[in-house]
């Protein structure tokens, strides 16, 4: 009995093959021409070669295409406060989740003898400045002196034409003025160590001064802070913490978008998310990646949130969906998916003269009640029951059901 069933099946199997995919060639050898003698048997043939299927009216209807993608809440701004300087802390310390200025004291430090060594500087700022002067009146002589000298070689040179004056006086008369411009060669050195010592010493005040100044540690920005401040009697090197602040308002939305989706986000889209604790906020895109990560080839995108209560905190998780452009798609079954021979998604309408066409789809979302997809026309009679058996051209039976039923 078994080996009779298997006959059986391929038998059925051959037969349903040779009716569908090969319809032509049989008819063509059952010579079909001489069997036809009426317009009634030639329909009855072809009511036979037909394929039963369940098909469904589908519309096109409009859709929002939003972009949906997990993410995380993170700060505007958060920065470590360091010091710059050494020294012992002399303030008292701001505890952790404190609202802060711009500006407002965070650590200060033990001047030490930083307040002498400022004073020493300003000193030396004084007396090189107070130098400077004589500098000036000295190349100012030395330039009277070489022009009184040339007045005296110009004086020698004339009378030793005449024949009233030696050539002793006439050499004399020219090493007065060498040792003239060698006086102005000194005095002008002497002007330059004294600017020299001048700016010299203002650098001294200036970086006494910028020391000072880094004694009182303040915060960059208006924030919170995220941690105590340094304790009272601690030991700061340079680059010891301070303090970390963070910036909560606005706050950020970060979510990381696959490629085939970040052609559709464009920067100041508005945006909606969707957190944890079931918040729900809208705030608009303010910057879309422009190089994707090397490991999950997604594209970054940060969405600025208004926080002015700061109830939302940095690292909540978040679902972020993004506004995009609408498109129309029509909403199916996932069952009346199918794939064509060379492995392309589409789904088997029935055509107007009821035989079946394979059209690729693109899918564009998946919901509880469906898939949306795109790429069909705006009415179509989708085959949802039976598209597996047909091919293109094959003539069909229909049986309509209603939408979505």
């Amino acid at each position: 009995m078994r080996l009779v069933s298997i006959l059986i099946a391929l038998v059925v199997a051959a037969s349903l093959y040779l009716l569908v995919f090969e319809r032509d060639t049989v008819l063509e050898l059952a010579g079909t021409d001489s069997l036809v003698g009426a317009e009634g048997e030639t329909d009855t043939l072809s009511d036979a070669s037909a394929v039963s299927v369940v098909a469904m009216q589908s519309e096109a209807r409009a859709i929002d295409t939003a972009v949906i993608t997990r993410g995380r809440t993170e700060a505007a701004r958060q920065v470590d406060v360091r010091a710059e300087t050494s020294g012992k802390i002399i303030s008292d310390p701001l505890r952790k989740g404190a609202t802060v200025a711009e500006g407002d004291l965070l650590c200060e430090l033990d001047p030490g003898t930083r307040d002498v060594a400022l004073a020493e500087a300003e000193a030396r700022l004084a007396e090189a400045r107070a130098s400077a002067p004589s500098a000036r009146a000295r190349l100012a002589e030395a330039e009277a002196a070489l022009r009184q000298a040339r007045i005296d070689q110009n004086a020698a040179q004339r009378l030793s034409q005449d024949g009233f004056a030696s050539d002793a006086r006439v050499a004399g008369a020219d090493a007065g003025v060498e040792s003239a411009l060698a006086s102005i060669e000194a005095a002008r050195g002497g002007l330059e160590a004294s600017a020299a010592t001048v700016q010299s010493a203002e650098a001294a005040v200036a970086a006494a001064e910028t020391e000072l100044d880094r004694l009182k540690i303040t915060a960059p920005f208006s924030g919170l802070l995220e941690s105590d401040t340094a304790e009272l009697g601690a030991f700061l090197q340079p680059g010891g913490l301070c303090a970390t602040i963070l910036q909560l308002d606005p706050i950020k939305l970060v979510g990381f978008v696959p490629e085939t989706a970040v052609d559709r986000i464009d920067t100041g889209a508005m945006a909606g998310a969707r957190l944890a604790s079931g918040q729900e906020v809208q705030g608009e895109v303010t910057f879309l990646s422009r190089s994707a990560d090397d490991q999950t080839r997604t594209f970054r995108v940060e969405v600025s949130v208004p926080n002015e209560d700061l109830k939302i905190r940095d690292g909540q998780t978040a679902e972020i969906m993004i506004q995009s452009d609408g498109s129309q798609a029509h909403l199916l079954p996932q069952s009346a998916l199918t794939l064509d021979d060379d492995g392309a998604l589409g789904v088997r309408v029935a055509t107007e003269d009821d035989t079946a066409l394979f059209k690729p789809v693109t899918v564009v979302r998946d919901t509880v009640d469906g898939i949306y997809v795109s790429g069909l026309d705006p009415t179509e009679r989708v085959i949802v029951v039976g598209q597996e058996y047909v091919a293109d051209g094959v003539p069909l039976t229909i049986t309509m059901r209603g939408d979505g039923s």
